[in-house]
C-alpha cells in the first residue's frame, strides 16, 4: 500500500492539488474522499474536476447522492454519502454502473458504504491542523488494495 502526504495552506494550494489528481485520473478510477465537515472537501473536488476538464459549476451534491458531469475528458461521478442510512440506497441508484464505467469517481463520507467499494480504490483524507494554521491541510492520499 502507497500512502502520500501533501500539505496545502490555502485553498486555492488544496485546488490545485485536486486538479493535480483529477489530471493523472483514469477510467475505472474509485477515489473516496474523507474528513470532517468544513474541512475543504468541496474545494478539492472543484479542483479535481477541473483537472479533468469539467466546465460546470461543482458544488456537493448533498440531496442527490450524485451529481454526473460529462463535458470533460471522461465522465465524472461525484458523490456524497452522508446521508444514506443503509448500502442498499446505494444499489437502487446503480452505483456499480457508476464504480465500474467508463468513467471517474469521487465519493465523499465513503466509510459509510464501505463494504461495497471496489478493490484498488484510493482513499483521500483530509484533515485541519489548528495549530499550523487556520488555512493548514494535511491530506493523506493512499491506494488501497484489500
Amino acid at each position: 500500500m502507497s500512502i502520500k502526504i501533501y500539505e496545502t495552506n490555502s485553498e486555492e494550494e488544496t485546488r490545485m492539488l485536486g486538479n493535480t489528481m483529477g489530471q493523472k485520473a483514469v477510467a475505472g478510477k474509485v477515489y473516496t474522499l474523507n474528513g470532517d465537515l468544513g474541512v475543504g472537501k468541496t474545494v478539492f473536488t472543484q479542483g479535481f474536476a477541473m483537472g479533468l476538464g469539467i466546465k460546470d459549476t461543482v458544488n456537493s451534491p448533498t440531496f442527490t447522492i450524485v451529481q454526473e458531469y460529462e463535458d470533460g475528458r471522461m465522465p465524472f461521478y461525484h458523490f456524497d454519502v452522508y446521508r444514506i442510512a443503509d448500502v442498499e440506497e446505494m444499489e437502487e441508484i446503480g452505483y456499480e454502473d457508476y464504480f465500474y464505467g467508463h468513467g471517474v469517481c469521487l465519493i465523499e463520507w465513503a466509510e459509510l458504504i464501505q463494504e461495497i467499494l471496489p478493490s484498488g480504490y484510493v482513499k483521500i483524507t483530509i484533515e485541519k491542523d489548528l495549530e499550523r494554521g487556520y488555512d493548514y491541510r494535511k491530506i493523506t492520499v493512499e491506494e488501497v488494495t484489500d
